[in-house]
């Protein structure tokens, strides 16, 4: 019972405790400049001006509405003054050291008529400190100044309530302002880029038409944040989210042009790839898509330094950082960095190309793509083997589609029957072949009697055929292939068996009548002093040169016989 009644008395005692404490923290709050200035924002962040004008001297406006005052003196105040509170003296005689006594100053805003002072005076009669009579004689001008204008006054003085930086109806305008600028930039765009398309269709290029369709996007991002910028002066933001707005402005406008500089990064690979497609030369096709690749990089990394230094970041610091993180990150990517500078040899040396069909150390493919970590083949079996840069690089490569032509090489083992001078009626019949054939190079072009096998005498026989195409160097070896066999069944001669023979019966044995034209002819010949042996002379051979026709006669691709001749 004690305790209840004690707990009544002491509830009773602090209702009448309160409002004494109360009233005389309302009373101290302006015993000082400091205090009298901070209960001044702080009725306006509660949006109650109407205590907020109790700390105005309005004496000098008896007709002005002192609430009214008060609300536009703080849109002034968010606009050109930082209030710094820690300046301001704690003492009831505020700073006796500016030679002015009882009037101390908060800050200074510059006007185009000069520098209007916000001055904190003490009442001689109540010892209170509030702002000065002189700068609230001043409030109106400066609110034409720097104020809202009629938006001011239409809206309820909740409206002013601070929330951050901002005021409530400030939160609701700039997502309006931002659509608002958007639908402005995006229909200026438009309509600006359909006029253009118009005006450069009539040129014969079409560079100038994809430019401006590259460009659009990114005059869509800088168009609106101008419009944003500028739709955002007369809401009287604050100068902290001023500054804060200018800077992300700043910043995007930056992303904006570093958007166009990717796009035309692309557009120009793009046409470089175009022309280099035109003129046949795809030497240079491999390289752009990895310096397309790297020039994004390099332009990102330099666009995300200019962001960061733009926002208040160190980028030296960055930087020095950025240098000791890639050093770790050296450490523990080495194979990664490994494979970019194999890619870059790669890329520099050129031994293969997007396309090539090449032997890559004990494997054979085509390149697909040569990328900054790895290279893609195609191999025979129509897999795809992916090779790190690095190791790739560090093969043996034998490219086979860079070869002007493929050589023939092959070795004929006749009979050991055969006579010598069928042997060298065969050496000068095929290289007469060789010389006279269409696709046959005829330096080299040989056929030699190089040795004797164990079951027959061997001639090599060895050219190059003008061409780089493997499928046409087949069709040409065949035919070159049959015609040597010609060659051979003429001189009356044959092909060795690579075995040992037992004969039961006797074989017809080689062509008497054939063997015997072949050494007559060889021996006419000798007596002439036109044997064609070790070489041919320099006038037989432009005689020969490209008289056995390629394709051969009554093949489908050969060409057709002229109309008029003797059938």
């Amino acid at each position: 019972m004690r305790a209840t009644r004690s707990l009544l008395w002491l509830a009773v005692l602090a209702g009448l405790l309160l409002p004494a404490q109360a009233a005389a923290a309302e009373s101290a709050a302006g015993d000082t400049p400091r205090s009298a200035m901070l209960g001044y924002l702080q009725a306006c962040r509660d949006a109650d001006f109407t205590r907020a004008a109790a700390f105005l001297d309005h004496s000098a406006q008896p007709d002005a509405d002192p609430a009214l005052l008060a609300r536009r003196l703080k849109v002034v105040i968010d606009q050109k003054l930082w209030v710094d509170l820690d300046a301001l003296s704690e003492q009831p005689e505020g700073d006796s050291q500016d030679g002015r006594p009882l009037v101390d100053q908060v800050g200074v805003i510059d006007t185009p008529s000069g520098p209007v002072e916000i001055l904190l005076k003490r009442d001689a009669a109540s010892g209170q400190w509030r702002l000065a009579g002189q700068t609230v004689a001043r409030i109106e001008a400066l609110y034409d100044l720097y104020g809202m204008g009629p938006l001011g006054d239409l809206l309820p003085s909740q409206m002013f309530r601070d929330l951050g930086y901002l005021k409530i109806w400030q939160w609701f305008a700039l997502p309006l302002l931002v659509l608002l600028a958007y639908l402005l930039a995006a229909l200026a765009t438009t309509l600006g880029l359909r006029i253009a398309l118009r005006i450069t269709g009539a040129t014969a290029t079409e560079l100038d038409d994809e430019l401006l369709r590259a460009a659009s996007g990114p005059a869509t991002a800088t168009l609106l944040v101008a419009l944003f910028m500028l739709g955002s002066l007369p809401l009287g933001l604050a100068a902290p989210v001023r500054s804060f707005l200018a800077r992300a402005a700043t910043a995007l406008v930056m992303l904006a042009v570093t958007w166009l500089a990717m796009r035309l990064i692309d557009l120009a690979a793009h046409v470089f790839e175009r022309n280099l497609v035109q003129r046949g030369d795809t030497t240079a096709l491999t390289v752009i898509p990895v310096g397309r690749r790297v020039a994004k990089v390099f332009l990102l990394a330099i666009a995300g330094l200019a962001a960061l230094q733009n926002l208040g970041f160190d980028i030296l610091s960055i930087v020095a950082g950025l240098g000791v993180v890639g050093i770790a990150v050296a450490f523990a990517a080495q194979k990664t960095i490994e494979d970019f500078f194999g890619a870059l040899a790669i890329l520099v040396d050129q031994p293969v190309h997007r396309g090539d069909f090449c032997r890559f150390g004990d494997r054979i493919g085509t390149i697909e793509d040569i990328g900054l970590r790895s290279t893609r083949v195609r191999t025979l079996d129509r897999t795809i083997v992916t090779v790190p840069n690095g190791e790739f690089s560090s093969l043996q490569l034998e490219n086979f589609a860079a070869r002007d032509r493929i050589r023939f090489h092959t070795i004929l083992g006749l009979r050991y029957e055969t006579s010598a001078d069928q042997l060298r009626h065969v050496l000068i019949a095929l290289k007469a072949l060789l010389v006279a054939h269409a696709r046959v190079t005829d330096d080299p072009a040989r056929v030699r009697f190089v040795g004797f096998g164990a079951f027959s005498l061997d001639l090599e026989v060895f050219a190059y055929v003008d061409t780089g195409d493997w499928s046409e160097f087949l069709a040409i070896r065949e035919e070159l292939m049959l015609q040597i066999i010609d060659v051979i069944e003429a001189s009356g001669s044959g092909f060795a068996f690579p075995s040992q023979t037992i004969y039961l019966g006797q074989d017809g044995g080689l062509d008497a009548e054939r063997t015997r034209a072949a050494e007559t002819e060889v021996e006419a010949q000798r007596a002439r002093g036109a044997l064609c042996l070790p070489d041919y002379p320099p006038e037989r051979l432009s005689e020969l040169e490209n008289t056995v026709p390629y394709p051969p006669a009554g093949a489908a691709l050969a060409p057709a016989p002229e109309r008029g001749g003797t059938p």
